[in-house]
């Protein structure tokens, strides 16, 4: 399997000190070609515009299709108030009949 790592400096300003990652996260993601070769492989697996039965109603067949395969929605659970993702896991937005405006709905369940 292939990965891709990178290691970031981060400098703390006290004993006691929340930094913020995201974007140096995000940053390492983008160098990764995650999302090239994602958008790659699901154009080769379901192409646009090869005679599904839905484009004769929409002509966007291959959205649904890609959305299925990548799945529409996940569930992930929380542990001691955090997300129990594992150390190489991350939630994307994928769109797949766009440019449009979306809404993501995140709903958290239990006490």
């Amino acid at each position: 399997m292939k990965t891709y790592s990178r290691v970031l400096s981060i400098e703390t300003k006290s004993s006691v000190d929340l930094r913020n990652v995201t974007g140096h996260v995000r940053q390492v993601v983008d160098e990764s070609g995650l999302k090239r070769d994602l958008d790659s492989v699901l154009s080769k697996l379901i192409p646009k515009g090869a005679g599904y039965l839905h484009d004769e109603v929409d002509d966007n067949a291959h959205a649904h299709l890609r959305s299925i395969v990548i799945s529409p929605s996940i569930t992930i659970p929380i542990i001691d108030g955090r997300l129990a993702t594992g150390t190489w896991q991350s939630i994307f937005f994928a769109e797949f009949d766009g440019p449009r405006r979306r809404r993501l709905i995140v709903h958290v369940m239990g006490a």
